[in-house]
Order: C-alpha cells, then sequence, then structure tokens
C-alpha cells in the first residue's frame, strides 16, 4: 500500500482520485495549496505526490524541488486541465514521473502509478547516490541530486554516456567520477579526446593512430587515444566539433569497436567505453546537417544534463568554502571566514562562467586577501563588483517604482485636473506653433478672442510672450 498526497484545488477530482485509490488498496489524502501541501510534507511521509500546476497560491511546478528535496523523495504525477509544452519539460527536468491531462486521468492514472511504485522499490535496492567516490562534485541541491542519480546509474554500466550542460559546469569532472566509479577504474585509464583541438589533418591520426612512413613526418609508429582507451574509458569532450568526416568513422569504431590506424592495412580492437561532453545543441545541428543522426543516436544512450550555477544557488556558498579550504591547504594559510556581504555578493551574481568562472573569482580573491583572515566583496574581480553594482542600481529604481505604485498622489478635484490639463495644453500650442496666434487658432481650433482669454487666464502672454500680428500683417508685436 502506497501512501499518496493530492494537491489539487478542484474538490470534486480529489473526491474521486481519492476513491479511485482506496479501491486499489492505496491511502490518499488531499489538500487544496501550495501552503498546505508544505505542512503535510512535514507531518507525513508519502510515495506518491499528485500535483496540479495551477493552485490558489501559485504554480505547483515551484514546489516540485522541495518536494524531491524531502527525507522521502517522493514519485511525483503531474496533473493539470491545460497541458503545457514548456511546463512539461520544467517538470520532467525537476524531477517529475510523468505529466497527466485531467480530461483522461481517471483512465490512465492506473499504469504511470504502478511503473512509478515499482520504479521507486527499484530505487530503493539500488546503491544510492550518496556512497559514490564524487571529492570534486561538491552540492546537495535538487537539479544536483539528480545528476547524481544519472551518474550512479551510467557507473553501474557501460552503456555510453552524453553529459551536457553550458561551459563551466563540470562536464569533465562528471565524467572522470563515472569512470572512477565504475568496474573499468581497475583494468583502465580515463583518456580524453579534446574534439575542439584535433585538425583535419590530424584527427584520424590523433584518434586512430599510424604506422611509421604512413605521411611525412610519420617517423614512428604511433598509438592511436581509441587504443589508449582499450579496457578505460575515452571521453570525447566536446564532441558537437568532432569534424563531419571523422564522424561517419568513429561511428564505426562505436558499432564494432575496431578501427585501423592510418597507413595500416590491419584492423586492430579496442574495448573501451565511451563518454562524451557538449555545450551545443546536437539536435539542432543534427536537424542542419553539421552533425550526423545515427552517432548522435549512439551518443546518448543515456543523457546527464548538467545545470547552470544560477539554477543551483543552494550549492553556491558549499561551493566556495569548498574551492577556498583547498586553497588554504595547497598554499598552507588559515581557514578564512567569509563576510556578510561577501556571501551576499557570491549569491547575487548571474556566474554565466557558472563553477569555472566562480572558482576563478574565489582565487582572484584569496590571491588578494592572503594576509586578512576574512574575504571581502572588494577582493572580488572588478568586473563582477561593477556588474553587482549595475545590478543593485536597477533594483533600487524598479523599488522606487514600485513604491510610487503603492503611494500613489492624492486624485485631484474636477477642476483642478481640467485647469492642469489646459495649461499644459496652451503651453505645448505656443511652443510648437511659434508664437504665432493665427496658427495657433488653426491648430487647436479656437477663435483668436477665446485664445486670448485662456492666455491671459493662465499667465501665458507674460510668460511666453505670445506673439499677436498686426492687422496689416507687415510685422507682428510682441503683447506684453
Amino acid at each position: 500500500m502506497a501512501n499518496i498526497l493530492i494537491i489539487d484545488d478542484d474538490a470534486l477530482l480529489c473526491e474521486s482520485l481519492e476513491d479511485l485509490l482506496a479501491r486499489q488498496g492505496h491511502r490518499a489524502t488531499s489538500v487544496n495549496s501550495i501552503s498546505a501541501a508544505r505542512i503535510k510534507c512535514r507531518e507525513e511521509e508519502y510515495d506518491i505526490v499528485f500535483l496540479d500546476v495551477r493552485l490558489p497560491d501559485g504554480d505547483g511546478l515551484t514546489i516540485i524541488p522541495e518536494l524531491k528535496k524531502t527525507t522521502f523523495d517522493p514519485e511525483i504525477i503531474i496533473i493539470t486541465g491545460q497541458g503545457d509544452r514548456d511546463g512539461v519539460e520544467i517538470a520532467i527536468k525537476s524531477g517529475a514521473w510523468c505529466y497527466l491531462e485531467k480530461t483522461s486521468i481517471t483512465r490512465e492514472l492506473t499504469l504511470p502509478l504502478i511503473r512509478a511504485l515499482e520504479y521507486r522499490e527499484e530505487k530503493k535496492r539500488r546503491t544510492p547516490s550518496v556512497l559514490i567516490q564524487r571529492d570534486q562534485i561538491v552540492g546537495s541541491s535538487p537539479r544536483l541530486t539528480r545528476c547524481l542519480e544519472l551518474l550512479a546509474d551510467a557507473a553501474g554500466s557501460d552503456v555510453n554516456a552524453l553529459i551536457t550542460g553550458e561551459t563551466g559546469t563540470g562536464k569533465e569532472i562528471f565524467a572522470h567520477t563515472i569512470h572512477r566509479n565504475s568496474s573499468r577504474v581497475h583494468s583502465g585509464g580515463f583518456v580524453v579526446v579534446d574534439c575542439a583541438s584535433l585538425t583535419e589533418t590530424l584527427v584520424e591520426s590523433i584518434l586512430f593512430g599510424h604506422v611509421r612512413g604512413a605521411f611525412s613526418g610519420a617517423e614512428m609508429t604511433r598509438d592511436g587515444l581509441v587504443l589508449q582507451a582499450n579496457r578505460g574509458t575515452l571521453f570525447l569532450d566536446e564532441v558537437g566539433e568532432l569534424p563531419l568526416n571523422i564522424q561517419k568513422s568513429f561511428l564505426r569504431v562505436l558499432q564494432e569497436r575496431t578501427f585501423r590506424p592510418v597507413g595500416d592495412s590491419t584492423e586492430k580492437k579496442s574495448d573501451f567505453r565511451l563518454i562524451a561532453a557538449t555545450n551545443r545543441d546536437l539536435d539542432g545541428m543534427a536537424r542542419r546537417g553539421k552533425f550526423r543522426k545515427d552517432l548522435l543516436y549512439r551518443l546518448r544512450s543515456l543523457v546527464i544534463e548538467l545545470p547552470p550555477l544560477r539554477e543551483r544557488g543552494e550549492d553556491i556558498l558549499e561551493l566556495a568554502r569548498y574551492y577556498v579550504n583547498v586553497l588554504c591547504l595547497k598554499y598552507g594559510r588559515q581557514q578564512k571566514e567569509f563576510s556578510p556581504e561577501f556571501i551576499e555578493a557570491l549569491n547575487s551574481y548571474g556566474w554565466p562562467g557558472n563553477i569555472r568562472e566562480l572558482f576563478h573569482a574565489l582565487d582572484r580573491a584569496f590571491a588578494t586577501a592572503v594576509d586578512s583572515t576574512t574575504l571581502h566583496t572588494s577582493h572580488l574581480p572588478e568586473g563582477i563588483r561593477i556588474d553587482l553594482a549595475r545590478s543593485s542600481i536597477s533594483r533600487n529604481r524598479w523599488r522606487a517604482r514600485e513604491a510610487r505604485k503603492i503611494t500613489p498622489e492624492p486624485l485631484p478635484s474636477w477642476k483642478q485636473y481640467r485647469e492642469q490639463a489646459e495649461y499644459e495644453y496652451l503651453r505645448r500650442l505656443v511652443e510648437e506653433t511659434g508664437f504665432d496666434v493665427a496658427s495657433a487658432c488653426r491648430t487647436s481650433g479656437l477663435s483668436r478672442a477665446r485664445l486670448y482669454q485662456l492666455f491671459r487666464k493662465y499667465g501665458l502672454q507674460n510668460d511666453c510672450g505670445v506673439r499677436k500680428k498686426s492687422r496689416n500683417r507687415r510685422d507682428s508685436v510682441v503683447t506684453r
């Protein structure tokens, strides 16, 4: 029997689901808001959560990271009355089990529920991701935890793995950690291929090796990186940069695990495990003919999508403390504290360069604070401090605008409002017509007598110097 929580503001649907789940032998409880769900999850542990997207106090998708972070880590099934393609992506990436529409939930509920419970039981029997040796992977955010679960899956098999993510998110560290936790760590090495640095002329020689005399300069036979990875792991870094003509050759190597060195007439074998990484959109490249679809299918048997640092803000401070401690041990310095302003700066900055940029910033901070026991914002690189200052100004301006919205000016009387509008109109009229009364009359549609009357009422004759053309039109004088 599973303990199930239903989070939905539709009372009739909740009642129907409770009855259906009870008939299947489960215990179901329902709440109608995010706040009520938070209270329930503090009181009880749940195996499955049915979660609506549109709730009275917010978007249901926003609570997924909180639910996944709990000790019981429930499987989450999204239920919604309005399908949303972007919502599907957010839900799945956040760790949701599946996404069901309410119109068919009573018919299609049973199978996803059974599969989710089966998966949950299997997950309990697996080696927990916390037991993985991950010295350089720091953090405990829900997004990172999900990646570690996939890392554990990859380490337990020889399936091809593709690691994606922005520059600086730690793709090579993840790949090396997969190797270190796999059975191949005892039989072979971790061989890195930097695809971005491979030249068209030497790529085959570097990957597959060559025999002596195969080309000009080949003075001796050399093994390629594919052979060096025998019984170990071959890591293709930035695989999106691999030349198209080599992609076809490498596809055969993946299929057969055989290759032919340049200039050799015999084939060699290599029992390697493949891990690839990229910061590029390989699907988009495949659609444009820049990357082979058949190779892409082979690469992504298991995909680990690393989140950017801005989406795992809970890990920033932990990463910073870890790296500063590493620097202190490396250079024999005493441990350094972080000032509150320094912590706020780390959490406020967007880190477009991700973990790599964070570590570079901490390198600079450590170097400029060698004799200081506390790190302050003044120790951070100038570019980051400038960006934070600009962001602060923008936030202050936004707050000022919001404050003006919250405390608007008192509403004037109708007479005051009309007179203010008349004055503004007449002031613009005399300026835009060049102080010419005839032109002002044509523009406004007012008679000359009415115009003079209004000018006198608001004092515009004296203030603006309205010109009144003489009757013979040979000159004009300024009315005083």
